[in-house]
């Protein structure tokens, strides 16, 4: 199988490159090094998936670039390239959500009409649900974001959505929740508020089994959360940073930031279609949120959140 990766100099994307080679696929990884992130890092996230024979790495700009060749036989693409980050989202740094967010996924889709692909899995975010009337949030609640980010990632799912019915683009969509790592580079941790605000962290292995999935399973046209399970708060978690590693958290602390929500979780069986799939996904057995950090490899890229 021949998988299409963007944003694979990414956190999640490079894992989830270099699983896919473990699974002896062909992988062709795209990125356009946004400065968000610094570029020396994101290359470091690369060099696992460049080492190895069956990798090819398109340095590409999903708005303007020829996307032709670097898409021609691809069986699948997973589309994790993006934008990430809420408290950017607001002011003058709107267009950049809507140009990366926005308008990059309607430039690939608009490439992908009339291919053969069998599967396009769209790398959404729980920041859509915004401050969810219900917790666990099921898919089938009702979106209403709180930060433009969340915005831009509800608009390029929809975008998804309709060209699956109006093109037969086959698009299913999985919504991430929070992923967090740092420490060992020293950096500081950026706290919001009083730390209180809980999160659903979820063990990346996990994230990469679930989107993988989303790609052979019977679920076009449909909508997926991906989570760890459980929601603790941003405190705990820097407390069982430190308690396992033995250094200690650099807190960086900062007023609540608007479009930040108070909480976050995944939503749990209910007997949607969703989540009778979603059921058949075991995890990778991370477990719990202790287990996940204790099995993490050194950092690789800085801390995100993408809940």
């Amino acid at each position: 199988m021949k998988a299409i990766v963007t944003g694979a100099a990414g956190f999640i994307g490079s894992h989830l490159s270099e699983r896919l080679l473990a699974d002896g696929h062909e992988v062709v990884g795209i990125d356009c090094f946004t400065d968000y992130y610094r570029r020396a890092r994101k290359e470091q996230n690369l060099e696992a998936a460049r080492s190895h024979r069956n990798f090819s790495f398109e340095e590409l700009d999903l708005v303007d670039a020829d996307l032709t060749a670097a898409l021609e036989g691809a069986d699948v693409v997973y589309h994790l390239a993006g934008q990430p980050g809420v408290r950017p989202s607001w002011g003058h740094q709107f267009d950049r959500y809507t140009r990366d967010n926005i308008i990059a996924t309607q430039r690939l889709l608009e490439q992908l009409k009339g291919s053969h692909l069998k599967r396009l899995v769209f790398a959404g975010s729980s920041s859509v649900y915004g401050d969810a009337e219900a917790f666990p949030t099921r898919e089938s609640a009702l979106p209403r974001p709180v930060s433009p980010y969340g915005v831009t990632k509800l608009a390029a799912e929809h975008l998804a959505h309709l060209y699956t019915r109006n093109f037969g683009i086959p698009a299913v969509s999985v919504r991430y929740f929070t992923f967090m790592q740092a420490l060992a580079d020293g950096e500081p941790i950026e706290v919001f508020g009083d730390g209180e605000q809980t999160r659903e962290f979820t063990y990346v292995s996990d994230a990469v089994e679930g989107t993988i999935k989303a790609a052979a399973a019977d679920v076009v046209g449909m909508v997926f959360n991906l989570g760890g399970g459980s929601r603790v708060t941003v405190n705990k978690v820097l407390a069982t940073l430190e308690e396992i590693s033995h250094l200690e958290v650099r807190r960086e602390s900062l007023p609540a930031a608007p479009g930040l929500r108070s909480t976050s979780l995944a939503s749990d069986w209910d007997g949607s279609p969703a989540s009778r799939c979603a059921k058949a996904w075991p995890s990778s057995g991370s477990g719990s949120r202790r287990a996940g950090v204790e099995r993490a490899r050194p950092p690789r890229g800085p801390a995100t959140e993408n809940g």
